[in-house]
């Protein structure tokens, strides 16, 4: 097990339960002699099936909720483990996020042993679940955590106590909180106006959410920064003088599609296998559920992929680098493999059917989520920039999207000031390229334009101001 703070992580678990020797699918397990084992123990074991016995609980990189000795917490680890099996198919970096939080819960706990998770006093400020509100608050206005991880952890605290009450495990002597039913309204990403009944505690914890006008981001999908044409030119000379092909071609992929880093890194080879007319400006390559390509959401999306972009991705997959990463690969050079591979041949990002797939021989403790791309962003492209160029530059890869949304946004402004086009026309096209669910995200990036427009006008003008002051202030000048 690989051990950190809160939690460790299982490569590999199989549940079972104790058998006879002569059940169906018995296999033996031996407890070896040791130091305090005086003899051999021979047991046997089978997997646990699901009531309609057609599958069993098998799971890759389970997450393990660890106390500050580093021995699981029982009750928690069988409370994720119930989650875990009543979830056809569970999303494990989901369950890591729960592990994660009730450790953070454990360690609390550990730090004041005064304190028994299942005891409800009469006095309210004593209960566990109230201390650790005021603890998780003290911690919010302290500046150390997020408002977002405050309110997580307090609500995944909230659902285990709901789980271990709905099974009869704790029977509180006093409510772990109050709670109360609201209707709240909100619009569909069609427009239709919806409602529904919701349960509160008064455990929740309202934290401000940060939002910071004009400061240079988009909120697509999380808080994103269109890169302009300046700054794109900086990230691909860096590209072109570090000389990594791969991640050369992924910047391109997002830059010049909008495509997510699951989308980008999930292209597989018979995707840029077919040939097209020379005419086609844009090849057209449908992504989602059925398609092999990871989409958000499980949506299905057409990117539109430029004619040159889809000969340079061609002609990569044709080369005997790509080919000698496929041969590398689990399943070998076949056209479902992936397009962009590691040196040693290993996916920058697993598909999600695969990981849906049970391995039993999986050695790694981590899913490939495009850690190596996000990292060689932050080793060598953005040093290269500061380097070079700006000393303050910094970019994520999702903000590639914003920047390709950008680009076209400017594109279809452009066409509506030339009379080409309507303003109506140049957002439902900017929507389409960039599959937004509603227009009002759309409508982001036109206002992004004219907002920044603003601020840009206004703050070159006022570093101008500063500059010539400091010069002024240089040169003797200042009292004139």
């Amino acid at each position: 097990m690989k051990e950190n703070k809160r939690t460790a992580i299982l490569p590999v678990c199989t549940i079972t339960e104790v058998c006879e020797p002569a059940e169906y699918r018995a296999m033996q397990q031996i407890i070896p002699k040791g130091p305090s084992v005086l003899s051999a123990t021979t047991y046997f074991t089978k997997p646990v099936l699901a009531p309609d016995e057609t599958r069993g609980f098998n799971y890759n990189l389970l997450p393990v909720v660890l106390d500050r000795n580093s021995i699981p917490w029982d009750i928690a680890n069988i409370y994720i483990l119930s989650r875990l099996q009543a979830t056809a198919y569970p999303e494990m970096t989901t369950f890591a996020g729960i592990a994660d939080d009730l450790g953070a819960y454990k360690e609390f706990l550990d730090e004041k042993p005064d304190i028994d998770f299942t005891d409800f006093p009469q006095n309210k400020l004593k209960r566990p679940t109230y201390r650790y509100n005021g603890y998780l608050k003290q911690k919010l206005f302290a500046g150390e955590v997020e408002p977002s991880t405050v309110k997580r952890r307090m609500s995944s605290v909230v659902a285990f106590y709901r789980w271990m009450i709905q099974e009869g495990i704790l029977r509180p002597n006093n409510d772990p909180w109050q709670e109360r039913e609201y209707l709240a309204s909100f619009k569909t990403t069609e427009g239709f106006k919806m409602s529904k009944t919701v349960k509160s505690t008064d455990l929740a914890i309202k934290a401000p959410v940060k939002d910071v006008p004009h400061e240079g981001t988009i909120l697509d999908g999380g808080r994103l920064r269109p890169l302009s044409q300046t700054e794109q030119i900086w990230v691909l000379e860096a590209l072109n003088h570090l000389g990594n092909t791969e991640l050369t071609l992924i910047h391109l992929v997002a830059l010049l599609t909008g495509a997510r880093i699951q989308t980008a890194l999930t292209l597989r080879l018979s995707h840029v296998s077919r040939h097209y007319p020379v005419s086609a400006a844009k090849i057209s390559i449908t992504c989602g559920p059925g398609y092999g390509i990871d989409t958000k959401n499980d949506a299905v999306g057409v990117l539109q992929v430029p004619r040159q972009l889809y000969d340079l991705l061609q002609a990569y997959a044709k080369s005997t680098r790509a080919k000698k990463r496929r041969g590398k690969a689990p399943g070998g050079d076949n056209p479902n493999q992936y397009l962009f591979l590691t040196q040693q041949g290993t996916p920058y990002y697993q598909a999600k059917i695969e990981r849906m797939q049970f391995n039993p021989n999986l050695r790694i403790r981590h899913q490939k989520k495009g850690q190596t791309v996000r990292q060689f962003i932050t080793d060598h492209v953005i040093p290269y920039v500061q380097a070079n160029h700006d000393p303050g530059f910094h970019y994520r890869f999702h903000d590639l999207r914003a920047s390709f949304g950008m680009n076209e946004t400017d594109r279809q402004l452009a066409l509506v000031e030339q009379g080409k086009s309507k303003l109506s026309d140049a957002r439902r096209h900017v929507q389409k390229l960039m599959w937004h669910a509603s227009s009002a995200t759309t409508d982001l990036y036109l206002d992004y334009r004219r907002q920044m427009e603003m601020v840009w006008a206004a703050v070159d003008g006022y570093e101008t101001y500063i500059a010539t002051l400091i010069e002024a202030a240089k040169t003797g000048g200042l009292g004139e």
